[in-house]
């Protein structure tokens, strides 16, 4: 699937010289109680990189339902960004150093135990820096 969303996006990413763009993908998290995050783990290049991002595209795979109030947010060591649905893109980290590895956080407020727990399959990433 990642091969898909990389011809999807692929008019998206920079030619123009000084930019590029990087990808990665990893296992989801499990969330079973409200009021408590849970963070995928860190999302990075493969090789060293340079620059700012200026856009990021995202994509995650649940197993099962989407619990009501889900919060998610798409991080990197600096600055937190909001997103809504399983894809999109935003430029919430334009500026942030392109290096920075990504984290997916997921969240359900209140208390008490999340039934049936939220399950991450699969999270990824497509980064665009100049």
């Amino acid at each position: 699937m990642s091969r898909l969303l990389l011809l999807i996006l692929f008019p998206l990413m920079g030619h123009a010289a000084g930019e590029g763009a990087w990808q990665a993908s990893g296992p989801g998290a499990t969330l079973s109680h409200r009021g408590i995050s849970a963070s995928s783990r860190a999302l990075a290049p493969s090789q060293p990189v340079s620059g700012v991002m200026t856009m990021v595209a995202w994509r995650y795979e649940l197993i099962g339902p989407t619990p009501a109030g889900l919060n998610v947010r798409l991080c990197s060591l600096t600055r937190c960004v909001e997103i809504e649905g399983q894809s999109g893109t935003t430029r919430g980290l334009t500026n942030v150093a392109a290096n920075e590895p990504l984290r997916f956080v997921w969240e359900v407020p209140g208390g008490g135990a999340l039934f049936p727990a939220l399950k991450v399959r699969s999270n990824q990433v497509i980064v665009n820096y100049r």
